[in-house]
Parts: structure tokens; C-alpha cells; sequence
């Protein structure tokens, strides 16, 4: 049987082996000599880290295939910064970037007041996240995909954006998948730079390159991404057991 981190990586490989990066040896060289019209008159970036070679290698191998911009497969909503007068110790769970990881979110270290809950009360119900959205970094620690099996009951910051599939080509799984490989995790790469306080503008997540591939493989990737949720969900239900029963056993 198998067990949450091989189901991943099984879903993982499929991706890779599909878009045919499961052995991909990018480009060693960080000189890449372009002309101003393919550099600045195209990207506007003057950063040689942009044009490094490894990333129009990727992109030219990803866009062989069939492929889309990230923007005409999802919606992407924003969310906020209230600010540190609105924390408490308690109240609504307030997730940053440092709170959730591909597989899960933590209990927050920070939460909203009741009092700035009531007094934004409208605005904060149109922000909580639904069940099939994509939670996607923007700051901080960049390019990491969460997917809710379920509602969240809390608010993001607003360096968390809410992606939503609106396109039928691409399933939630498949998609969170994909940003979470070395497809999108280059291209934000590229996009970041050597910025000390790493920030990636919207408006290049929206132009971020998604390979689609057949509907039949994405299915079987979503299967295997599923089971992975399931038994990881599984494995930490028997680990707070036993820690329940090692705790009444002391107390005695």
C-alpha cells in the first residue's frame, strides 16, 4: 500500500515524466547574450538573471505542448493586511505565508480581533476561502500552492492570493500540481531575481506559462494527489491517538 509521501511523488513524477522534465538538465551557463529588442524591449527587465538560458529552455519545452496563461485558467483574488493593531490571541485565524505549506496549514500565530471582525464583518465573509481554491504565495517565501478540500475558516494576508479554476482544460489538483513543480517554481525564479525581500507582481503571475496535458493523465495525477491527502490525513489521526493515549496513561 501506498503511503502519503510516495503517492505524491508518484503524482509528481507522472507530471514530470509527462512534460518530459523528470531528467531535465538545464543549461549550466548564466550568460545568455540577447539583443534590446528580445531583452528590455520585450520584458522591460535589465537583470541578466532574467535572461539566463535555463529558463528559455524551459519555457520553449513547455510551450511545444499545449499551453495556457495562468490568467485565462483561474481567477485570481486578492486578500488583505489589517495590520498589527487588529491581532488578538484569539478570534478569526489569520493565515500568512509562513502558517501553510503544500500539504497543509498550521494553526496560525496570529488571529483578528472580534472587535475588527464585527466592525469589517461584510468585507472579511467575502474573503474567507472556499473549498477548491487555490491558496498561491505571492511574497515572502514565493510560488508556494495549497488546495482546500474544504472551506477555511479564517482569513489570508494579502500576500496569499486565491486562484479559481474557470477553465475546464485544467483540474484544481492537476493545477496545484504544476505551481508547485520546478514549471512554475523557475519561472518564479526568473520573475523574483535576486531581490533580498522577495516579491512576485501579480501581473507576472498572471502571465506565468501552464503546460496542459490530457485530461486522462490529469485524472490520475488528481487520484494520486487525492490518496495522498487521504492517508497523510490518516497517518496524523493515528499519531494524535497514540499521543492521547501516552498522555492518559501518565495522568494515570
Amino acid at each position: 500500500m501506498l503511503d502519503s509521501k510516495i503517492a505524491y511523488q508518484s503524482a509528481q513524477d507522472l507530471l514530470l515524466d509527462y512534460l518530459g522534465l523528470k531528467d531535465f538538465n538545464p543549461p549550466a551557463q548564466k550568460v545568455n547574450i540577447k539583443s534590446f529588442v528580445d531583452s528590455f524591449g520585450t520584458s522591460g527587465r535589465l537583470d541578466a538573471e532574467f535572461y539566463q538560458e535555463k529558463y528559455d529552455v524551459l519555457i520553449q519545452k513547455m510551450k511545444s505542448q499545449e499551453y495556457d496563461e495562468l490568467q485565462n485558467l483561474v481567477s485570481i483574488k486578492k486578500s488583505i493586511e489589517p495590520g498589527s493593531s487588529a491581532y488578538d490571541e484569539q478570534g478569526l485565524p489569520f493565515i500568512r505565508v509562513s502558517d501553510y505549506d503544500k500539504f497543509q496549514i498550521s494553526s496560525p500565530a496570529k488571529y483578528l480581533s472580534d472587535a475588527y471582525c464585527q466592525e469589517y464583518c461584510e468585507t472579511l465573509k467575502n474573503l474567507q476561502p472556499k473549498k477548491g481554491t487555490i491558496l498561491f504565495s505571492k511574497d515572502g517565501t514565493v510560488g508556494i500552492a495549497h488546495l482546500l478540500s474544504e472551506d477555511l475558516s479564517g482569513i489570508t494576508s494579502r500576500a496569499i492570493l486565491h486562484l479559481k479554476v474557470k477553465d475546464k482544460r485544467v483540474l484544481p489538483e492537476y493545477l496545484t500540481l504544476v505551481l508547485n513543480s520546478l514549471a512554475v517554481q523557475w519561472q518564479a525564479e526568473r520573475d523574483v531575481g535576486g531581490s533580498i525581500i522577495q516579491h512576485w507582481r501579480i501581473e507576472e503571475i498572471k502571465e506565468v506559462v501552464i503546460p496542459i496535458i490530457s485530461m486522462e493523465i490529469q485524472t490520475q495525477i488528481a487520484d494520486l494527489i487525492r490518496q495522498s491527502d487521504r492517508l497523510r490525513q490518516e497517518s496524523q489521526a493515528l499519531l494524535e491517538e497514540a499521543k492521547r493515549k501516552v498522555e492518559q496513561a501518565i495522568e494515570g
